[in-house]
């Protein structure tokens, strides 16, 4: 089976926080299975540039990668010279899978590959949700949307990650056809750490990329009504503007002096999650939600919103906490939450296991290459 990869980022490139991960892991792991893979991407770094060889096959962790220059430094990655090679190679190909939408490089690859008669499937990643119209250049991809993209996807076989996420897709456009299939999340070596006692204060953890839509506005305000003894830490990096308006919202609550930000964390993130006692996502939208694996395979509980991918996941295995992604219901959890002992240490004791059982590598890779040979097939 031969895939043609096409990523607007890619690593090293882990600015761009979980889903960089996902998609890599995706690509090596079925290379392992067999399948020959190929990695159109760009050498976008946020701003900058990865200082990569450009235009060329390089190995990355066993997958040939191509990592193609790009003239715009901002979210449209575009790049001339990747649009030359999808429309020169992409024949050569079984299925194309492109992550993520809303940017030149996945919309114009798609274009190609349907016209090339190539099947497509589109992995969302949260970028075809409502929310996503509401935020940033909604009437914009409105129109674009209305002109190109609507009619273009329904060319296409749809990737989720959650049924959250299916949901939300449903809603806006149409398809050939759609499968819900877990991401991939690098999970640490396991091992186990029973605790016998929750001492206070409560120790919560924030770690995400910071962006308006993560909601960690709603959690500085929810701590700001909190009764009980607390510490957070805020694990992540983001628009420096942003993050000084964080900063003032915290002094203004007057709980600044229980705040801890540790900025960008990557290979200690495991061993950081696992010293606190409970793990915050308070998402306005979250099409998955890795760190929230992340957390839950270090037996960190976790209270998330019911805007994120994986709140079904976290209720049905009773693994954390649901709330409203609002202030009042994210104080109220936290301090019920911290009356909980009992809950919070049955989960420390008994998560892991059960995420390692059902994000195993084996096991995800096969439902992704059922899901590969159904769109052959068609």
């Amino acid at each position: 089976m031969k895939i043609l990869q096409i990523s607007a980022s890619y690593k090293p490139a882990f600015i761009y926080g979980g889903p960089i991960m996902s998609v890599s892991m995706l690509c090596e792991q079925l290379t392992k299975a067999g399948c020959e893979i190929m990695v159109y991407t760009t050498t976008a770094n946020g701003s900058s540039e990865l200082t990569v060889t450009p235009n060329q096959p390089v190995n990355m962790d066993g997958v040939p990668v191509i990592y193609f220059k790009r003239i715009t430094k901002d979210h449209t990655h575009f790049s001339p010279a990747l649009l030359k090679s999808v429309w020169q190679n992409v024949k050569k190909y079984d299925v194309v899978h492109i992550q993520a939408w809303w940017n030149l490089v996945s919309v114009l690859s798609c274009l190609i590959a349907v016209w090339c008669k190539v099947p497509v499937v589109v992995s969302a990643r949260g970028t075809l949700s409502p929310y996503s119209f509401q935020n940033k250049n909604g009437m914009i991809k409105s129109l674009i949307h209305r002109l190109l993209t609507r009619p273009l996807l329904k060319r296409c076989h749809i990737h989720t990650t959650s049924a959250y996420e299916q949901s939300a897709v449903d809603s806006i456009i149409r398809y050939k056809s759609i499968a819900t299939i877990y991401n991939f999340v690098k999970l640490p070596v396991y091992y186990s750490q029973e605790q016998s006692a929750i001492p206070s204060p409560i120790k919560l953890i924030f770690l995400s990329r910071i962006e308006e839509k993560k909601g960690l506005d709603i959690l500085l305000n929810a701590l700001g009504m909190v009764k009980i003894p607390f510490h957070l830490t805020i694990a992540g990096t983001g628009n420096s503007t942003y993050i000084d308006q964080l900063k003032s919202l915290a002094i203004q609550k007057n709980i600044h002096d229980n705040i801890t930000w540790t900025g960008f964390v990557n290979d200690s993130k495991f061993e950081l999650l696992q010293q606190h006692h409970l793990f915050v996502l308070p998402s306005h939208d979250e099409n998955f939600g890795n760190t929230v694996i992340e957390s839950l395979s270090v037996g960190t509980a976790v209270l998330i919103s019911e805007s994120v991918g994986l709140a079904d996941y976290v209720e049905k295995n009773q693994l954390g906490w649901v709330c409203q992604p609002n202030q009042q219901s994210v104080s109220e959890a936290i301090e019920r939450i911290t009356q909980q002992h009992t809950d919070l240490l049955r989960i420390r004791n008994s998560a892991g296991p059960i995420i390692r059982h059902d994000f195993n590598e084996s096991r995800l890779v096969n439902q992704y290459l059922n899901m590969y040979q159904q769109i052959i097939s068609a």
